[in-house]
């Protein structure tokens, strides 16, 4: 059985991508999202220096950034409105090693007010893929009137 195209949610995916693109801290990090569906998206984050820690690892924080955006981007593509992370519970299981850090995220629960979401972290070396984290989230669903616009400075 071949799935249906989700028509409905083009539109609501062309908005997560632009409010993904104007997140400064994704440029800053370098990371990309790479796929977005209804209720998941995954990012991605190529090794670079200034994201590794004093051992060569990827640093436990650009882990926990990963996790905390896409839990969040899966939770506002699975209604389509906006979201703020509530908490996580993060467990870093193995040293992340490797030549990119990938975070895959799926809605386990939506909600009206809160979103269950898990999060897989995995370091990819020479084409194998070694899961390095895993982590449940609460994202807070944000009414979209309700939620404040603020303007960056104008430079």
């Amino acid at each position: 059985m071949t799935p249906q195209p989700d028509a409905e949610f083009a539109p609501i995916a062309t908005r997560i991508r632009d409010s993904v693109g104007r997140q400064g801290f994704m440029a800053h990090v370098g990371a990309k999202l790479s796929e977005l569906a209804r209720g998941a998206c995954t990012l991605e984050v190529e090794r670079r220096p200034e994201l590794l820690q004093q051992n060569g690892l990827f640093h436990g924080g650009v882990t926990a950034f990963l996790v905390d955006n896409a839990t969040t981007i899966a939770a506002a593509a699975s209604r389509g409105q906006a979201a703020l992370t509530a908490e996580y519970k993060l467990n870093l299981l193995s040293p992340a090693v490797g030549e990119r850090l990938i975070c895959r995220a799926r809605v386990i629960k939506p909600g009206r007010q809160v979103a269950v979401v898990a999060a897989d972290v995995y370091c990819l070396t020479e084409g194998v893929e070694k899961h390095t984290a895993t982590a449940l989230a609460s994202i807070a669903m944000l009414d979209e009137k309700a939620t404040p616009r603020i303007q960056s400075p104008a430079a």
